[in-house]
């Protein structure tokens, strides 16, 4: 995409299902975003020098994505201003967990936001980071405003389904 504002940045393209749902948020709110594939422990010098570029390339916010020891957005976040935000990937031994605990335990001066493992956890991401962005955005602002109205109406109809067939 032209102008990227977001980086997506996974460890594995096995990551990439999980990934695709943060994507699918920003496209849906117009978002420019790149997608890149960087290990934390196979590609390390990549990965630090992608973190470091990224403000100057226009990029305000990260989600980074990863399995198991899962420190890419540590990685990331120690080398970069922006604001981080890790999506830790079901799988391994401890089916995230291990991912989860990796992303949220981070040491004092070195923030990363943690979503839910997997692709709840992505979505939440890409919306999280529209959020970020709408902090001096109003345009975008108002579409948040929107999607989180179109939720409320989504429950409201669902809700008055089970309403009428209960009824019946």
């Amino acid at each position: 995409m032209q102008n990227p504002v977001v980086l997506l940045v996974m460890g594995s393209d096995s990551d990439l299902p999980v990934m695709e749902e943060a994507a699918k948020i920003l496209e849906n709110f117009g978002v420019p975003y790149e997608m890149r594939i960087s290990s934390a422990h196979r590609a390390p010098r990549k990965t630090a020098l992608l973190a470091a570029e990224a403000r100057a390339r226009g990029i305000k916010v990260i989600i980074a994505g990863a399995g198991m020891a899962a420190h890419l957005a540590g990685v990331v976040a120690a080398e970069t201003i922006l604001p981080v935000i890790g999506v830790p990937m079901s799988g391994g031994a401890l089916n995230g967990v291990d991912a989860l605990y990796a992303t949220v335990q981070m040491p004092g001066g070195i923030p990363v936001a943690s979503m839910a493992i997997g692709k709840a956890g992505a979505k939440n991401a890409g919306i999280f980071a529209v959020q970020i962005l709408a902090l001096a955005d109003a345009e975008l602002a108002g579409r948040l405003a929107g999607f989180r109205e179109a939720m409320a109406a989504e429950v409201e109809e669902k809700d008055a389904r089970v309403q009428k067939t209960r009824e019946a």
